[in-house]
């Protein structure tokens, strides 16, 4: 059975393991470099409240993780904040991902923050797919502004609007 949880400072090694993968093999992180422990533990330890980090776990295996992170350093965005959700490769297509964009968009409203933003590379449907299914709204697109295994890439901006 699945379960959503905050993240713990031991789950750091398998959402490395899963980031790491996907810096790799897949357009969902515009990173090229696989990213080291100590990389990972200051991420980790720069997520405040208003910026949680999830896992989703299954048999005691971490699965995927999510989390929100600052939109940005400037003081006027303190309440916008980026969403990203990342799958084990051999658990993809099995809802994980709709469940943990779920839980911490929704998350994000009860610590506070406005409004959630995802920046997703055009070529990932199924990505942009779980985000309209849960209520984010298309807001643009900017055109090859990422490069990543010989070809530029498209992304797209989605937007979750707490009311």
């Amino acid at each position: 059975m699945l379960q959503i949880r905050k993240a713990t400072i031991e789950d750091l090694n398998a959402i490395l393991e899963i980031y790491n993968e996907a810096v790799l093999n897949a357009t969902a992180t515009f990173d090229t470099t696989p990213r080291t422990f100590e990389k990972q533990l200051e991420w980790y330890n720069n997520h405040k409240e208003n910026h949680p980090v999830f896992v989703a776990e299954e048999n005691n295996t971490i699965v995927g993780w999510a989390s929100l992170s600052p939109y940005s350093d400037r003081c006027a965005y303190d309440t916008t904040v980026e969403v990203s959700v990342y799958i084990h490769h051999d658990h993809r297509g099995k809802k994980i991902g709709s469940q943990l964009l779920e839980v911490t968009t929704l998350e994000g409203e009860k610590v506070k923050n406005h409004t959630v933003i995802s920046r997703i590379s055009s070529d990932n449907l199924s990505s942009i797919h779980i985000h309209e299914k849960i209520g984010y709204k298309h807001v643009g697109t900017l055109k090859e502004v990422g490069y990543k295994f010989g070809k530029l890439l498209d992304v797209t901006i989605m937007q979750y609007l707490f009311s």
